[in-house]
Formats: structure tokens, C-alpha cells, sequence
């Protein structure tokens, strides 16, 4: 479970205050509001990436409230994806394993699994360079799940794609954070979005 309690983010002249809410394993919550609204400032802070004046960020029963971004076990889908060009997307998948020192055939194992629940088998020895919107966007995801975190957070994470693809690639990350069983943090401003993947809305 991921509990976010009453906690306070500046990002400059901004104040985010008394921000809480709860997220059950394998539930997604989507955080709605309108741009400038502070969705991703309150990311950042529940990633690491941004330093909260005060309440409690506490992940699976421990509280990550000033632990270092690698220490809080969370997966990031930023909106643009950031794939590095020449990493295969099976090196994509097995970056997070290897980071946190799996042994190999863990590493092998894994790759196999998020490949095949994803649906990008047949994309493990490509380069991002020639992937479609959606084959790339799944490879994010994989990439950030690959380790099993604790929290999946997606930053605006299927803008651009077209009206079929997001609905197919949205299905597919909604069974996949229920296989998994991963809590996920949805940053989005478009109400489709929060209701393919949303098991709560919270607006800001």
C-alpha cells in the first residue's frame, strides 16, 4: 500500500498543501486537475525528485518520506518516454533488474515474463529508433515495472498516441497492473484516461 498523509510540496512561488490519499496494491489512482494544478509536482515528491515541506510519504509499511529516489522501489513512465537509442528493448527491460543486482537467469526470467505480458516479444532485439507510439510506450512501461516496484507513476504517459492505440495500450497496462498486483499513481488530465485506468479519481 502506498499512504501519502497530509504532506506539503513547493515547487519556486508554488505551495502544494495537505495532499493525502492511499493506494492499494494492484489499484490505480488517477490524480485529475488542470494544467499548472500541481499533478506532477505531487509525483515528484512521492519519486523523490522534489523535497516536501512537511506530512509523510510511507510505501509497502515504511516511510520514504526523505529516502533517496533509488530507495523508494517506484517506476517512472515520464509523457515523452526518454528510451535511450542504443539499448535494445531487451536492455531496456533488463535495466532496472541489473541496477538492483539480480542474478542472471532472475534477469532472463523476468525480461520473458514483462515481454510476454506486454505483448513486445517480438521487439526484444529492436532499437527504439522505427518503434510505433505504442510498441515504444509499452517498452517504457515494461522498463519501469521490469523490477517490480512498489509504485508505478505515469506522468501524462499516453499523450500523443491516437485513439485506438491509447485504448489498446491502456487495456494492456490495466492487466498488466492487476497481474502484477503493482499500486499505480496516474497523472493525467483527460477523464478517458482516469476511467479505462482509474479505480479511484482524485482531483486537485
Amino acid at each position: 500500500m502506498i499512504c501519502i498523509d497530509n504532506i506539503s510540496v513547493r515547487a519556486g512561488s508554488f505551495t502544494l498543501s495537505s495532499i493525502s490519499f492511499e493506494i492499494e496494491k494492484g489499484e490505480c489512482l488517477a490524480l485529475m486537475g488542470k494544467s499548472g494544478s500541481g499533478k506532477t509536482t505531487v509525483m515528484e515528491a512521492i519519486c523523490g525528485l522534489r523535497d516536501v515541506i512537511s506530512g509523510c510519504i510511507n510505501i509497502d509499511g515504511e516511510e520514504r518520506t526523505y529516502a533517496a529516489p533509488r530507495d523508494r522501489m517506484v517506476g517512472l513512465v515520464p509523457q515523452d518516454n526518454v528510451l535511450f537509442p542504443t539499448m535494445t528493448v531487451c536492455e531496456h527491460l533488463a535495466y532496472g533488474p541489473r541496477l538492483r543486482k539480480w542474478k542472471k537467469p532472475e534477469i532472463n526470467s523476468r525480461i520473458e515474463e514483462v515481454a510476454a505480458e506486454l505483448g513486445i516479444t517480438s521487439l526484444l532485439n529492436r532499437l527504439p529508433r522505427g518503434l510505433s507510439g505504442g510498441e515504444a510506450k509499452r517498452v517504457a512501461i515494461g522498463r519501469a515495472i521490469a523490477a517490480k516496484p512498489s509504485l508505478l507513476c505515469l506522468d501524462e504517459s499516453f499523450t500523443g498516441l491516437d485513439d485506438e492505440t491509447l485504448t489498446e495500450v491502456m487495456e494492456v497496462v490495466k492487466s498488466t497492473i492487476q497481474r502484477e498486483k503493482i499500486s499505480t499513481l496516474l497523472i493525467t488530465h483527460q477523464m478517458k484516461e482516469a476511467q479505462i485506468l482509474g479505480d479511484i479519481i482524485y482531483r486537485i
